[in-house]
Parts: structure tokens; C-alpha cells; sequence
């Protein structure tokens, strides 16, 4: 069990997150208060005893190298092994800009995994919000017999995705691209086990024959030639985080305690880097409805469906619904926000009123005056 290694990918910046990545990768999002959505994925490894981690970047990763660091939260800190940041264009040949595609940055750092010792290989979106029991998935896919496991989820998630038809005898029968809303197989989250052998093979395939996706190139090259591959379902709260809406909803999702234990479970711990901070000051007026509060606020107005990062500010007579407030934000004397996705250290003078709604929430760029 202990001859796995994990892969991350925290290259994605999709243009559907718009002002939320124009200073971050995807997978440095902040999410529910004090985490990042990579701590999904690190801590899902964690848990399931992988202490050998790669993290492929591109671009615009410095908040993810504050973030994660030398791995010490998620017990990746080692002399030998441990948490490796694998840095963008890891072949000058492959100097195109952006990544094409995922099976085009897996060869960016081919070297890396040619010489990673162990069998098995476990890929996760960095962007992936979900809590994964990757101890049974490393199970599943050794008692399968099949060398890839392709990871799905127990319902179908919100935009596109990809979908894998099950035959009778549990392997899969082909794969339905870039799918929307309830249909044939079980939707995936784009997160595998596979060999190394296997993975090392598809990806001098793709590099021979110039191609560069990992699901409509890879995937689709080893079904049609008969190839086996298994599917463990996880069962529990996925979200993968491509738009402003799915990251908004997702937030919200947490306000719900039954989605939350989900995602945080007592037995799978979701670990993220140490803020330690004073406890949050609620003023003589102060009302929090049904929110999420960090440490370290100062809390004098009224909030109501809430996501609030630590060091934010909240003024007399303000009042803001069904927004989510990053780190260091500082709303002044009787604002109203609505529905308002304020990136860190914004500051709202006192009066401003800020209106969205649910399917189209402002963001309010990092650093922002209002």
C-alpha cells in the first residue's frame, strides 16, 4: 500500500474564474474561510499515507508557493521525497506558452516520473473540492487487476464533464466527452490511479504523435485498443472549480452542515497552512445569521449566509448577504453588499452599496477601493 505516488495538478487557470485567477492559479483559490482548494488533494494523499507528492505549476503560482510551502502542514516535509514543486516547461521543447493539455504537461516533467520509485500513480486536480478516501481507491485498483482506476462522483456535478460507461463486468466501455446534466455512466472528476508503466507508455504515445489531452487523446487511445480500466465512485460532496458560479456555490455549499461533514469529516482531516490569529470581536449590535466566521475579525454590523476570511472588518450599520469576504477585507459604516465575491484586502467606503445575485455574484478584484 505504501507503493503509490501523487500527482497534482495546480497548472489550471480556466478564464471562467475570470478576476479570482488573475493573480493566483485555480488551485490556490481561498476557500471556506481559511483553506485552499489544493488542501483537498494534499490532504486526501495525506490521509491515504502518500508522502511523496509532485505538484505540476505554470504560472502565476507564487501565492501557491506561500501557500503550501515545504509541505510541513500535510507531513510532506522530508530529506528524501516528500512535497516537490515541479516548475513549468520542465523540457525547452515544450515551450508553447500555455499547457495544451494535461498529457502535454505530464511530459513537460517526464524526467520527474521516469524516476519516481514507486509502481502506482495518483493523479488529482488541484482545483477538485472533495474530501477523496483514497485509501479505499488504492484497495479498489490493486483488487481490480485493471492498470488505470478512473476516480467518478455519486451524482452529477453542475457544467461539463466527462462520463464513463460501465459494462457488465465493471470495466469501462467507452467514455462520453464534455457532457451536461444527468445521463448514461458515472461522471468523472478527473482523477486516476494508473500504473506508472502505463502513464510512462500513453505519455511517449501523445509526445510521438504531437498530441496533448489526457482524456480525448490518452483515454481515448487505450479504450479503443481494448485496454482495462476500473472506476471507484466516491461517495460524498465533489465539486470541481472552473467558474465563478461553481466557486461561489461551492462556498455557499458550506453553510450547509450536512454537505460540510462531507467535506470535513472527523476521520479524514483537511489540513491547510497555520494562521493563527485572535479570537473574532462581535460588537454590542453586532448579528451573524447562519455565516462562517475566521478568527481575527471585528464584526459590528450584520451579516447574514456569509464566508468571512480572517482580519476582515465590518462597520457599524453595514450589512452583507450571501457574500463571501477574503482575508484582510474592510467594509465601512452601513455598506450593503449582496451576493459579492470580494477578493483579499478590498475596502468598501462607508455607504457603498453593492448588489448581484445569485447566478451572476460580483467579484471585486484583489486589492479593490470601492
Amino acid at each position: 500500500m505504501k507503493d503509490f505516488h501523487g500527482i497534482i495538478f495546480a497548472y489550471h487557470a480556466s478564464p471562467e474564474l475570470r478576476e479570482l485567477v488573475s493573480v493566483r492559479t485555480a488551485a490556490s483559490l481561498p476557500f471556506c474561510g481559511r483553506y485552499r482548494l489544493i488542501d483537498f488533494a494534499l490532504s486526501s494523499m495525506m490521509n491515504a499515507g502518500l508522502r511523496d507528492v509532485g505538484v505540476i505549476m505554470q504560472r502565476d503560482y507564487q501565492s501557491l508557493l506561500d501557500h503550501i510551502g515545504s509541505g510541513k502542514a500535510w507531513d510532506m516535509s522530508r530529506k528524501e521525497g516528500g512535497l516537490r514543486i515541479l516548475p513549468p516547461f520542465g523540457l525547452p521543447e515544450l515551450h508553447t506558452g500555455n499547457y495544451s493539455g494535461t498529457m502535454e504537461a505530464l511530459n513537460a516533467v517526464g524526467e520527474y516520473i521516469r524516476d519516481i520509485p514507486q509502481k502506482h500513480v495518483i493523479l488529482l486536480l488541484g482545483n477538485l473540492c472533495a474530501n477523496i478516501d483514497l485509501t479505499k481507491a488504492k484497495l479498489h485498483h490493486l483488487r481490480s487487476g485493471a492498470p488505470i482506476t478512473a476516480i467518478c462522483a455519486d451524482h452529477t456535478p453542475d457544467g461539463l464533464h466527462h462520463r464513463y460507461v460501465v459494462g457488465e463486468d465493471g470495466f469501462v466501455k467507452t467514455v462520453l466527452f464534455d457532457r451536461v446534466g444527468e445521463g448514461e455512466g458515472l461522471p468523472s472528476l478527473e482523477g486516476y490511479i494508473i500504473d506508472k508503466d502505463l502513464l510512462l507508455s500513453l505519455m511517449d504515445r501523445c509526445k510521438a504523435l504531437n498530441l496533448y489531452r489526457f482524456h480525448k487523446d490518452g483515454i481515448s487511445m487505450y479504450l479503443n485498443e481494448g485496454g482495462k480500466m476500473s472506476v471507484f465512485v466516491h461517495e460524498g460532496y465533489a465539486s470541481v472549480i472552473r467558474t465563478v458560479n461553481a466557486y461561489y456555490q461551492a462556498n455557499r455549499d458550506m453553510l450547509c452542515s450536512a454537505k460540510r461533514s462531507q467535506l470535513f469529516p472527523a476521520d479524514r482531516p483537511v489540513r491547510t497552512k497555520n494562521h493563527e490569529g485572535v479570537s473574532t470581536y462581535y460588537g454590542v449590535d453586532a448579528v451573524s445569521r447562519r455565516s462562517l466566521v475566521a478568527d481575527n475579525c471585528i464584526i459590528e454590523g450584520e451579516i447574514e449566509n456569509c464566508i468571512v476570511f480572517s482580519g476582515v472588518r465590518i462597520g457599524k450599520g453595514a450589512k452583507v448577504k450571501d457574500s463571501i469576504l477574503m482575508r484582510r477585507c474592510m467594509v465601512g459604516d452601513n455598506c450593503q453588499l449582496s451576493h459579492v465575491i470580494s477578493d483579499k484586502a478590498c475596502t468598501y467606503t462607508a455607504g457603498t452599496v453593492l448588489t448581484g445575485n445569485e447566478r451572476l455574484p460580483i467579484v471585486v478584484p484583489k486589492g479593490s477601493t470601492v
